[in-house]
C-alpha cells in the first residue's frame, strides 16, 4: 500500500512520478531513445561475434572517409537534441556572467589592495 501511494501524483492519478525533459524535443527524443533501445535489447549475439572475428567492433579499422563520414553524421545528431536557449535566456545568462566575473575582478583587486597595504604596513 505504501509503494503505491509513493507513485501516486497529488491529484490522486495513478502514473509513476517521473522526471521528465523540458523542450520541445522531448517527445521525439523520448521515441527514439526507446527505439534504440529496442534495437540494442534484440541484437543477436551472432553479429556481435562476427564483428569480434573481423576485428571491426571500434578497433579504428576501415575507410577513414566513411569513419569521417559517419562521425559528423553523430555530431549532427546530437546537436540536434540539443535544446538550445532563446535570444531572451541567452540575454540574462550573458548578465548573470558580466556581473558576476565583474564582481569578482572588484573582489580580487579589493583583497590584492589590502594586502599590499598591509604588508607595505607591516614592513615598512
Amino acid at each position: 500500500m505504501s509503494d503505491e501511494r509513493d507513485t501516486r501524483h497529488e491529484d490522486g492519478d495513478d502514473t509513476a512520478a517521473v522526471a521528465r525533459p523540458s523542450g520541445k524535443r522531448s517527445a521525439r527524443r523520448r521515441n527514439a531513445s526507446a527505439a534504440t533501445n529496442v534495437a540494442t535489447i534484440d541484437r543477436p549475439a551472432s553479429t556481435a561475434k562476427a564483428n569480434k572475428k573481423s576485428g571491426k567492433a571500434g578497433g579504428g579499422a576501415g575507410n577513414p572517409f566513411k569513419r569521417l563520414v559517419k562521425f559528423l553524421k553523430e555530431v549532427i545528431a546530437e546537436l540536434r537534441k540539443v535544446i538550445w536557449p532563446n535570444r531572451k535566456q541567452m540575454v540574462t545568462y550573458t548578465s548573470v556572467v558580466l556581473v558576476f566575473v565583474i564582481f569578482m575582478i572588484a573582489f580580487i583587486s579589493g583583497l590584492d589592495v589590502a594586502f599590499i597595504k598591509g604588508v607595505s604596513w607591516l614592513f615598512g
